[in-house]
């Protein structure tokens, strides 16, 4: 589609990956009319507003490190691109990504492909971890990889804030209604029905509904595998201090990192208590007694003091065919573009999937990163672009 064409685009989900395209479209010099659709204005269950909001390279998908490194380098920058009043409160900390010894020959051989595609990955040896990260228990670590740049966190709310108020002050129109269905018309998306009884004629589509995107598109006859899993963040303090603490990913699940003047930190419910959400954000609290808080102390003997704060869930849109996004768009319906399924990484990727979506919008192809691997291809032929590196 040509930019000099007058068209409209309807982006179904206005959170951070919807938000993201529409900036970017308009970034793109795109001057048809923008209708972002959101059913809650308030974006108090957005999956971005209840993350724990952090960007990483090590990532065992190549098009996965290209778009980190893409949206380190905005956040890096972030008052360039939005203005001197700009602040996500960026902090590139690292992480830190714990293996036994039987995995190292697997964990070098990823770091040298995630250098190969521009990542400043470090490999720590045990004696290593333990001048740079006293308190960590390493006595059945045989590697340890860390995010020496462009990998660390941020405000959660912040960023999706920052990015629709610059759409809205492009002439991006936001309605707040959820989506009842689509008309289709010759091979293409012709309309979106809303809740309140309105249809919102359109000449693209784009699907950005997070983990509702599989159960929008499925009267359409489209097997897109996307459900809402529910993640518990747990907050905690504890005397435990370490000034350069980074985000860890330990070998048996868990993830910590600084948060204020304490910590936050969760770990995965075991597959057969892992059902899909549907509504459901009532924390797992179980989950901190066992496994996390004994996997924690393990890990960090000083953390067994803690004291638990709060917790919290959001969902993750879990793509359950191999835990990538799902981008570009579908071959039947060919104006219906997928921007949704990130399973857990859509808010350090929303910058360069925005720019992408963009991309094939006005210049028909992507051009900054070629993020076809996440095409709707795969999907449709069950062969998947596995992501490796899951938390």
């Amino acid at each position: 589609m040509s930019n000099s064409v007058p068209a409209h685009t309807v982006i179904v989900g206005g959170a951070i990956l919807g938000s993201f395209c529409a900036w970017s479209l308009r970034r793109a010099g795109y001057r048809g009319e923008i209708t972002v659709v959101e059913r809650d204005s308030t974006y108090q269950f957005s999956s971005t507003a209840l993350s724990a909001a952090s960007i990483r390279t090590q990532f065992g998908t190549p098009v996965n490190i290209q778009m980190s490194l893409y949206g380190a380098d905005l956040f890096r920058n972030i008052k360039d691109v939005f203005g001197a009043e700009a602040d996500i409160g960026y902090r590139e900390k690292g992480y830190l990504i714990l293996g036994g010894h039987e995995r190292v020959g697997d964990r070098l051989a990823a770091v040298r492909m995630q250098r190969a595609y521009g990542a400043d990955i470090r490999v720590l040896e045990p004696g290593e971890l333990t001048r740079k990260f006293p308190g960590i228990c390493i006595d059945d670590i045989g590697i340890g990889t860390y995010g020496a740049q462009h990998e660390g966190w941020f405000d959660a709310w912040s960023l999706p804030t920052l990015v629709r108020r610059a759409a809205k002050a492009m002439n991006v129109n936001y309605v707040e209604c959820s989506v009842r269905g689509f008309d289709t018309t010759d091979s293409l998306v012709s309309g979106v029905h809303l809740s309140s009884g309105e249809t919102i004629k359109c000449d693209v589509c784009i699907l950005a509904a997070g983990a509702l995107s599989g159960r929008l598109v499925a009267p359409l006859d489209i097997d897109l595998p996307i459900v809402p899993k529910k993640r518990t963040v747990f907050a905690f303090k504890t005397p435990f201090r370490l000034e350069n603490f980074p985000m860890l990913f330990d070998m048996s699940g868990i993830w910590v990192r600084p948060e204020g003047e304490g910590y936050i930190g969760g770990i995965q419910p075991a597959e057969e208590n892992d059902a899909d959400a549907d509504g459901d954000f009532e924390p797992h609290h179980c989950l901190m007694e066992a496994p996390f808080w004994p996997l924690l102390a393990t890990r960090i003997p000083a953390m067994e003091e803690l004291r638990l704060c709060r917790a919290w869930a959001g969902h993750y849109e879990v793509n359950t065919l191999d835990h990538n996004g799902v981008v570009g768009a579908h071959d039947e319906l060919n104006n219906l573009i997928f921007a949704t399924g990130f399973s857990g990484h859509g808010v350090m990727h929303a910058p360069a999937v925005g720019r992408g979506v963009a991309e094939l919008i006005t210049q028909g192809g992507f051009r900054t990163i070629d993020m076809s691997p996440l095409g709707w291809a795969r999907i449709r032929n069950g062969i998947p672009l596995t992501e490796s590196i899951v938390y």
